[in-house]
């Protein structure tokens, strides 16, 4: 419970801190609207919509990224979950370089969930240490590892991998985007994984010369113990879902 109350304080003093002035300046911002369609959707409605905003931004002091989800089901259901993730360089906020072999910086990684549904809500406050790795070909990649501080539930780690690699067939041009969440076991819930990708096709480059601006393609979730839910053959857990993609940038 100690645990859980420190990050609540360091979360709520890290975001007061980046509202700052001197920690104002944006380098960089990219923002998105995705929707989805899939119909192999476990715990619930197995066919659903969802619609999903997501900002991604560099800042002089770290990062910021976050999204909201907000699902529709066939039965009529709505759902809305949110993620807010800044993170703290070390880099950045001292001005010496924390880089060691492939690791290009560390970072101090803090993640808000939030979800809402008819029934019930939830808000769990996750702190810890990032790492951005420097991997040829890839636009990034990262590791994250957190305590979480959860509603409803006891406490638990998580270990989060993400990363985006573009590539090109002849000339067509092509991202691979994704992450893989673990989460440990404890006494309530099963131990999670959470593998999301999404393999795109730049249709903005193709129809009108303009990339990076409309992509086509498939999300792919493999999720085991969906929510932390232990799979049982009275109750299947374990995710395998395809989805059709469209997704904006602007």
């Amino acid at each position: 419970m100690l645990i859980g109350r420190l990050n609540w304080v360091v979360v709520v003093t890290f975001l007061s801190f980046l509202s700052t002035d001197l920690f104002a300046k944006s380098l960089w911002s990219d923002n998105s609207l995705t929707y989805l369609s899939g119909k192999h959707y476990r715990v619930g409605d197995p066919k659903k919509t969802v619609l999903t905003f997501e900002h991604a931004s560099g800042h002089s002091w770290g990062d910021v990224f976050y999204f909201v989800d907000r699902l529709k089901s066939n039965n009529g259901s709505n759902e809305t979950y949110m993620e807010f993730s800044p993170r703290l360089s070390l880099s950045k906020v001292s001005g010496n370089e924390f880089k060691y072999g492939i690791v290009k910086d560390i970072l101090i990684a803090s993640t808000i969930e939030m979800g809402q549904n008819e029934t019930t809500s939830f808000d769990h406050y996750l702190l810890g240490i990032g790492f951005d790795l420097d991997m040829p070909g890839f636009r990034f990649f990262q590791w994250n590892f957190y305590h979480r501080n959860n509603d409803h539930r006891d406490n638990n780690w998580q270990l989060t991998q993400a990363w985006s690699l573009p590539f090109s067939l002849g000339e067509e041009l092509f991202r691979y985007d994704g992450f893989i969440d673990w989460s440990s076991a404890t006494s309530d819930v099963g131990s999670s994984v959470n593998f999301t990708s999404q393999l795109k096709w730049d249709l903005g480059q193709t129809l009108w010369q303009q990339p990076h601006q409309m992509y086509l393609g498939f999300e792919y979730v493999l999720w085991r113990n969906k929510y932390g839910i232990r799979n049982s053959p009275l109750f299947d857990t374990n995710e395998n879902n395809l989805n059709l993609l469209l997704k904006l940038h602007f």
